[in-house]
């Protein structure tokens, strides 16, 4: 009767202390899922997303999951090969089929990476009918998804050659998507332009005038990494910075030396009325740190960084711009960020 005893109090014991565990122990955050959505410059094989992710890896972003219906398409790079990088697809199509929300259902992503559209300027479509398919694009996946966060490139640059004309129409593009975007950004689901067009060559770049070689994938992935990780902590998601609302902004290295650069923020009013006040974020991917700074308010945490108007500069007409420098510091690599802007 004893050990009868004795047996059924270790098993008592043992569970008291597993439900103990079970209770008191946080559980892992869930890993931040992110769809690189496109055609083929995002899916074949769509090496700036192996060195994207591996670059996550190496600077300690390691509880992400990149997601897509799509299986890796021929990069040798190990990685997270899942996307939606669908070859030949035309963004006005997905969007009129609906063909996204099936992808959505699948995948459930948090982070929406889309280099699309390239398909359609190819097809001569006007940018106001692509950025109406980017509007339905948008709805669905925040019908996936209410806090839904997505970054939208401005193309790479086009030179095929059986299109005289596709250069000068992504351009057009291109300008038309900052505009669009601080449109339909919201504060929980914010819409955040990536610049993948400025400082790309198609000579240089690509090998075939319009998909990327070596050098464009790793320009696309150091365009991409910047924006991105403004979403993201090594633990897992994060509450998203500020963005869109009628502003828009962009960052200029305006010249750099040994250890020490100078950079140029310029602000824009993209609404239709005037702004009193604006404020700019970003984060620095290679630990530049800002010294001095004119023009602005600085507010600096690690690789954090923020920027809001000085008492002379918030008021901004529409169309309206700023701009406001700094000198900083960096040792070995000096990345542009992709900064975001509210009004």
């Amino acid at each position: 009767m004893k050990s009868r005893m004795s047996a059924l109090l270790v098993a008592v014991l043992t569970f008291v202390a597993t439900v103990l565990f079970l209770t008191t122990t946080p559980a892992e955050a869930a890993a931040t899922r992110i769809m690189p959505l496109g055609d083929s410059i995002t899916g074949s094989p769509g090496c700036w997303r192996a060195l994207l992710w591996n670059r996550l890896q190496s600077t300690g972003y390691t509880n992400v999951d990149f997601v897509g219906t799509l299986p890796p398409q021929g990069c040798a790079v190990a990685h997270d090969g899942d996307n939606e990088g669908h070859g030949g697809f035309l963004a006005t199509n997905v969007a009129s089929q609906n063909q996204l929300v099936g992808w959505l259902a699948a995948t459930r992503p948090d982070v929406v990476l889309m280099h699309f559209g390239t398909n359609d300027v190819w097809s001569n479509i006007p940018p106001s009918t692509i950025l109406s398919a980017f509007t339905t694009l948008v709805g669905q996946m925040r019908a996936s998804n209410p806090a839904m966060r997505i970054l939208v490139a401005k193309i790479i640059p086009m030179a095929p050659s059986n299109c005289a004309d596709c250069g000068q129409r992504a351009v057009a593009f291109n300008n038309a998507i900052p505009a669009w975007a601080a449109a339909t950004s919201t504060q929980q689901s914010p819409v955040v332009v990536v610049d993948q067009w400025t400082g790309f060559s198609t000579s240089a770049d690509t090998y075939d005038g319009v998909h990327p070689n070596a050098s464009g994938d790793q320009k696309m992935s150091d365009k991409w990494y910047p924006a991105l990780v403004n979403f993201l902590t090594p633990g897992g998601p994060t509450t998203p910075p500020p963005t869109g609302g009628g502003c828009a902004a962009t960052y200029r290295i305006a010249g750099q030396w040994s250890g020490n650069f100078q950079g140029e923020v310029t602000v824009t009013n993209t609404g239709t009325s005037a702004i009193s006040a604006w404020t700019t974020a970003w984060t620095f991917a290679n630990g530049q740190r800002i010294t001095q700074i004119w023009g602005g308010v600085l507010t600096a945490s690690g690789s954090g960084v923020s920027v809001r108007n000085a008492s002379w500069n918030g008021t901004l007409a529409p169309g309206a711009s700023t701009t406001f420098g700094f000198l900083g510091t960096w040792n070995g690599v000096n990345t542009a960020p992709a900064p975001t802007c509210s009004a």
